[in-house]
């Protein structure tokens, strides 16, 4: 099994985070990972995106040219994207932030409106996580559990209160698929 994703955005947007988490989450489940963020020439509103690789062989590349996951967490990022996804792979696009959002007839398409679903939950900095709750949700590549665990990790002593509200998210995002 071999998952090769790329998740693109807006700087700001959480691009990043959801790779690193994804990557950490892959290690801790015993899988071979790869992680190579991208960013664009500005920071906050430029362009960011990184392709990460799960699998339970080898990595030979971590250069993912022919992606069978993406994430677009914006329109430019889907437009740029989605031609690169093999046939009958998976998109998830944040409908959101995407003016008319439509997918190809040949992948496996959510429209995830994860700004409404964090506006929800009371803060749109959690939008990521509720993407990322989808993609577990709808590809099963990682436990949701194990996640879950590594936000009590990562989030300590002033942000520990954090960890719930990014739980919840990422349930929100999982329910949305699911």
């Amino acid at each position: 099994m071999t998952r090769e994703l790329i998740i693109a955005g807006f700087g700001g947007q959480g691009v990043m985070a959801m790779g690193k988490t994804l990557i950490e989450a892959g290690l801790k489940e015993g899988y071979n990972v790869t992680w190579v963020p991208s960013y664009g020439p500005e920071m906050r509103g430029g362009t960011a995106n990184c392709s990460v690789v799960i699998s339970t062989e080898p990595i030979g590349s971590p250069v993912v040219t022919q992606p069978n996951e993406l994430i677009a967490m914006n329109g430019p990022s889907l437009k740029r994207f989605e031609p690169l996804v093999e046939p009958g792979g998976l998109v998830l696009v944040n409908s959101s932030q995407v003016e008319n959002p439509a997918c190809r007839p040949d992948v496996r398409c959510y429209l995830v409106p994860s700004m409404e679903e964090a506006g929800k939950l009371g803060n749109f900095k959690v939008a990521n996580m509720v993407m990322l709750g989808a993609y577990i949700q709808a590809t099963g590549a990682l436990k949701l559990q194990t996640i879950e665990e590594m936000l009590a990790s990562v989030f300590t002593g002033p942000k520990a209160h954090l960890v719930e509200l990014n739980i919840r998210a990422l349930q929100a995002g999982a329910a949305y698929v699911g």
